[in-house]
């Protein structure tokens, strides 16, 4: 008999996805983004931080300063870093986000042809970035779902 004790799909891919998210360098927002085909492969991942050549040293992290003193302008999203790693076509893809997409992430998603997001935190539900997203995602027929947390203890 087949051992019983095995994650889900959702969990697999969620924990990828959280996992990526341990490599950002972002002191407050830890966000990671894992893209699924229909035959259940990754093919892309990605986390927030600076873009190529900006050093994590000499950029601000900082949240509450002025535009051009934060972070704000500088970071690269989880999501666009995992569109632009992807591997292949992302038409029809689900993609696995820590963190409910902002509007801007939400415009190159429905671009790019995913066609599901799965989520683990909407902390800024309820914020205009956040109605605008889930304003265009359902426009665009992007389905949503919330899943549980997912824990990286490897039993």
């Amino acid at each position: 008999m087949k051992d019983q004790n095995y994650i889900s799909w959702d969990t697999y891919f969620m924990g990828v996805a959280l996992l990526s998210s341990k490599r950002s360098k972002d002191p407050n927002t830890k966000v990671g983004a894992c893209i699924v085909n229909s035959a259940k492969r990754i093919i892309g991942i990605g986390y927030n931080g600076f873009p190529f050549g900006c050093s994590d040293d000499e950029f601000p992290w900082a949240r509450d300063k002025g535009f051009l003193d934060s972070k704000y302008p500088y970071v690269v999203h989880a999501e666009p870093n995992a569109i632009l790693n992807s591997t292949a076509s992302l038409d029809g893809a689900t993609l696995y986000v820590t963190l409910f997409p902002c509007h801007e992430c939400a415009k190159l998603i429905i671009q790019s042809g995913i066609k599901e997001i799965v989520y683990m935190s909407d902390k800024y539900n309820g914020t205009e970035s956040d109605m605008a997203s889930k304003k265009m995602l359902a426009a665009a027929g992007v389905k949503t779902r919330m899943i549980d947390e997912v824990s990286l203890e490897i039993k």
